[in-house]
């Protein structure tokens, strides 16, 4: 939990979302005499005309929140960059034949990033509402996982620079999403019962395909069964399709596994069977690892690991590979188990032993 009496004097800026999460965070503040500078993040979608977004309304309720309570609230428009660095990242994944995560490139780039060159620079701390703790350990600051496992967000979390988590605090880290509820409804927020929101932070009720769609476009290709070659039909974009997809392939006498992609020929690569093998893997390199604690730039020989958002960890031990001719170093990361669905652009989320302190995060390789 966190140490009130050493941030007291500190200077506190509040990312309020409109949701519950941002809400409570508000509320334990002020409850332990913090009275934070409240700031919505202007992100939203360029087409405000034809899309579907829920922008308008998540103003209106952090409007209400902050005014119950006293603090300001200012709008800090993001847009621009967010379009401009989040969309170029997701979108030049995509293309790529990659499978991005644009939520996790939003708190590096967005929330921990333009908001602080903007607003945040005025602030000691950024507190947000993320399921996340951090901890002093001998000496120095780490990200650490949150008691619910299912709400954690440390993964969201593990691109950040070691900068940016050093200003973050995480009020509502320590409790399970049910206490958050609990509280809400207690203190009679107007957004108690807001249904949390689902898939990417900006799309609001947009759905993704239609997303990219927007900005890539349709290019045909065929389908093809891995194990025989027989072509067994037509994709609309490599760019609609990840490792590891079962649902939405348009395929009969399935189920059918996305287990590879030639971005080149553009082929999508499937596999029919209920628990194909190729559907797994027990080995990956990864590149480009952030390590998010100031003085920490190894990993251990055995860690947990996650490459996407769930409540399991998966045992593993690392191998160090020499650095490349960018100085950057590869590691490869032997799974104890086989792990369904690995594919190139995920981030591979890398904690202790004991899934408690998050060291960072690396890019899975093709």
């Amino acid at each position: 939990m966190i140490d009130y009496d050493k941030i007291r004097d500190k200077r506190v800026a509040l990312l309020l979302s409109g949701g519950v999460d941002s809400s409570v965070v508000l509320h334990e503040l002020t409850c332990h005499d913090i009275h934070p500078d409240c700031f919505y993040i202007k992100i939203g979608p360029e087409e405000k005309e034809e899309w579907d977004c829920n922008s308008e309304e998540d103003l209106e309720m952090a409007t209400s929140v902050a005014k119950k309570y006293g603090c300001k609230l200012e709008v800090v428009d993001c847009h621009k960059e967010y379009w401009s660095q989040v969309t170029k990242y997701t979108m030049d994944k995509v293309r790529a034949g990659f499978t991005p995560n644009p939520d996790v490139m939003c708190n590096r780039l967005i929330k921990f990033g333009a908001f602080d060159s903007k607003r945040g620079h005025d602030y000691d701390l950024i507190a947000t509402g993320h399921y996340a703790q951090t901890e002093i350990i001998d000496g120095r600051k780490w990200l650490t996982t949150s008691p619910d496992p299912v709400k954690d967000q440390t993964d969201f979390l593990a691109q950040i620079y070691q900068w940016q988590l050093k200003k973050a605090i995480f009020p509502i880290g320590h409790f399970v999403k049910d206490e958050v509820r609990e509280i809400a409804e207690r203190e009679h927020l107007i957004n108690a019962r807001r249904k949390d929101s689902q898939g990417i932070c900006f799309l609001g009720n947009i759905d993704y395909n239609e997303y990219v769609r927007r900005y890539l476009g349709e290019k045909t290709g065929d389908i093809i069964e891995l194990e025989t070659g027989k072509k067994i039909g037509e994709h609309k974009g490599l760019w609609f399709h990840t490792i590891g997809q079962r649902k939405g392939l348009g395929l009969g006498g399935g189920p059918w596994f996305v287990v590879k992609k030639d971005v080149e020929g553009n082929i999508l690569y499937v596999s029919h069977g209920y628990d194909p093998e190729t559907a797994y893997k027990k080995d990956f390199t990864i590149h480009g690892f952030d390590f998010l604690t100031e003085g920490i730039d190894t990993l251990p020989e055995r860690i947990t690991f996650k490459i996407r958002h769930a409540p399991d960890y998966h045992p593993a031990s690392v191998e160090l590979l020499p650095a490349d001719s960018n100085g950057d170093h590869h590691y490869i990361i032997h799974s104890d188990e086989k792990i369904h669905g690995v594919a190139p652009g995920q981030f591979c989320v890398v904690y202790d032993e004991e899934h408690h302190r998050c060291y960072g995060s690396g890019e899975i390789e093709a």
